[in-house]
């Protein structure tokens, strides 16, 4: 997978806190255990965003156990502590390096939650099919949040916004050495997978809608989804430099208004049972 840079995790990480569907976390609190320490793991946790925003909402002591492949954003992980639980309760993290694709039962083994943030668009189908299959069999609850699934709307208007926005989902469904990206279709098809394994499953929105106080992560964000759409159509690239400096005008003075569209899931595999008080 794409090695994704610690400076632009640190740049859309508040956007990413303001767009998860916390309703899906009020959803999923009655199946975590009542009483002891929750563990929880985190796949493809980066530089720990996903702790730092769950962690505090959660009450009870937690354990998290977070993944990746890249040693040095788990070293960021590991010393940016998640604070205190909703409760106050102690939270404590470990980290793992490891290739989430290739995780089997035990190494999720005693999980009481998985979850997992922008994530499964860079997935092929066979990588998404067995992880949805390694969480499932672990028996508790699968919080999958911020994955896109191909809607971009750019604020005022450009005739050039369609197509850079076709070619970029096209870019995301490229095919690679290990098979062809899900992109915009990861959020369908790990649907489908769960319920296939009898899983009951949630899905709510959760939308980046930057403000003009977010200029910064909104030129980052344009020029890599265009950097992109250029890559997978060359001849845009004749097409989008005054687009692309227009654009980023726009978003620097904080004129552009930016929607991206993504979607939180909650599974809940048949032998998730509630917990009692």
């Amino acid at each position: 997978m794409t090695r994704v840079s610690r400076s632009w995790l640190a740049l859309r990480e508040p956007a990413d806190a303001a767009a998860r569907a916390i309703e899906l976390v009020e959803h999923l609190r009655p199946y975590l255990p009542a009483t002891g320490r929750q563990i929880i793991h985190d796949l493809g946790c980066g530089t720990g965003a996903m702790g730092r925003w769950l962690a505090p909402v959660l009450p009870g002591p937690q354990h998290w156990v977070v993944h990746d492949r890249d040693g040095e954003l788990l070293e960021i992980a590991a010393a940016d502590l998640p604070g205190p639980a909703a409760d106050g309760a102690s939270v404590t993290i470990e980290p793992r390096e490891s290739d989430i694709t290739r995780l089997d039962p035990g190494d999720l083994a005693e999980a009481d939650l998985i979850t997992a943030s922008a994530l499964l668009d860079m997935l092929t189908e066979d990588e998404l099919a067995g992880l949805v299959s390694t969480c499932a069999g672990a028996g508790c609850p699968t919080l999958l949040t911020l994955s896109v699934v191909g809607g971009v709307e750019l604020t005022p208007s450009d005739p050039l916004d369609r197509r850079v926005a076709a070619a970029f989902d096209a870019h995301q469904r490229r095919p690679t050495g290990r098979g062809r990206l899900l992109g915009p279709d990861a959020v369908a098809t790990t649907i489908a997978k769960f319920r296939g394994l009898e899983a009951e499953v949630f899905v709510r929105p959760s939308p980046w809608r930057l403000s003009p106080s977010q200029a910064d992560l909104a030129e980052e964000w344009f020029s890599g989804w265009v950097g992109a759409a250029c890559e997978q159509e060359p001849e845009l690239a004749g097409e989008t430099g005054d687009y692309s400096r227009r654009r980023l005008a726009q978003a620097k003075a904080g004129q552009l208004g930016v929607t991206v569209d993504h979607a939180d899931l909650l599974a809940l595999p048949a032998a998730a049972s509630i917990s009692s008080a």
